[in-house]
């Protein structure tokens, strides 16, 4: 059995000048959100093995503020193909984890994870969550899959159950759609 946590970037600051995607940084919700994401992750006693992510500016300033809210850090194997990257090139970013890692965080991008999402949970009607997933993947929400597989290697459509999927608006209203 192998667990992936999928840990989307927060909101990032869309007035921010910079001159390339790659480069633009978080806004103040989107560190609240991270934040308050940490400390999620912390009280459900979340262990990692592995944190591979995307290099983007946003998803290190994710990382940085989640860790403050998870009261430790892990480093990151930072891999270039999680950026805005579609399902088949993630299923080719998990299947090269290591199998001595048996719970690994991924942190990276929509509309990718979200499309990870759906094809590694079944859609047979069973999982609720996979509905809430289908709906949307907002920033900062983390995705807890348990797959049936004892090599990364294994991991294919219809592989994985989703056991949590939490968006920071389920923690603080706040954070809801239409907040600043």
């Amino acid at each position: 059995m192998k667990r992936l946590t999928l840990l989307r970037h927060a909101k990032s600051d869309w007035d921010d000048p910079v001159a390339r995607d790659f480069d633009r940084p978080l806004n103040r919700r989107g560190e609240k959100a991270a934040l308050l994401m940490g400390q999620f992750a912390a009280k459900r006693k979340m262990q990692f093995d592995l944190l591979v992510a995307s290099p983007a500016v946003r998803v290190v300033q994710t990382l940085e503020t989640f860790f403050e809210g998870y009261g430790e850090t892990l480093d990151a194997r930072w891999d270039r193909r999680i950026y805005l990257a579609s399902s088949p090139t993630l299923f080719d970013v998990v299947r090269d984890f290591p199998d001595s890692a048996d719970h690994v965080l991924m942190a990276g991008h929509n509309p990718g994870f979200e499309e990870l999402i759906l094809d590694l949970v079944p859609d047979d009607g069973a999982s609720p969550l996979r509905e809430d997933v289908e709906v949307k993947f907002p920033t900062a929400s983390i995705a807890v899959m348990d797959l049936a597989i004892d090599q990364w290697a294994q991991a294919g459509e219809n592989s994985a159950t989703l056991v949590s999927f939490t968006r920071p608006r389920d923690l603080d209203p706040a954070l809801g759609p239409g907040t600043r």
